[in-house]
């Protein structure tokens, strides 16, 4: 992502990455949050995330990933976190991305967004294997605290049911 911005000379916000939910606020103090952030992630492990391809709203331009069954939970999981406000892409608007380009001015965006779809996307699929709690700080991104999410125990995958093949 990184050298398809550089390439294309735009930016997102700080270094490419999924938000759970959207920047929320809160009267918890730090310390209360990444304790609250502990109890929503307590039992979750990592899991693939998988890329659909180049969207474009307005100013905006991004990789969409799906909406799996595991990022919708952690979604439900995090607007719990609170007393915290909610922002207009949380719950149902939800749509996970990886920003490519915020900010698109109105004159450029029809000739850039032709040279985004002329991209291949950078990958197709990848593994979250920690969430990171970050705030925004006088313009600049700051990690509060960093959550590795437990693996998958191949193990007990086995016991799991399976669904049965179409006959």
């Amino acid at each position: 992502m990184r050298r398809a911005q550089q390439r294309l000379n735009v930016r997102g916000f700080g270094l490419p990455h999924l938000n759970i939910r959207a920047p929320f606020h809160t009267d918890l103090g730090p310390a209360e949050l990444v304790a609250a952030c502990r109890a929503a992630l307590r039992g979750k492990s990592a899991f693939t995330v998988r890329v659909v391809g180049w969207k474009r709203v307005p100013s905006m331009f991004f990789l969409e990933c799906e909406l799996s069954e595991a990022l919708r939970d952690l979604h439900a999981r995090t607007l719990a976190i609170g007393p915290s406000s909610r922002a207009r892409h949380d719950g149902a608007e939800y749509r996970p991305h990886l920003t490519l380009a915020l900010g698109v001015l109105p004159w450029a965006e029809a000739e850039l967004w032709a040279q985004v779809q002329a991209l291949v996307p950078p990958l197709d699929h990848f593994e979250v294997e920690a969430l990171s709690l970050t705030r925004e700080w006088r313009g600049e991104v700051q990690e509060l605290h960093t959550f590795p999410l437990r693996p998958v125990d191949e193990s007990t995958l086995a016991l799991l049911p399976t669904e049965a093949a179409p006959s």
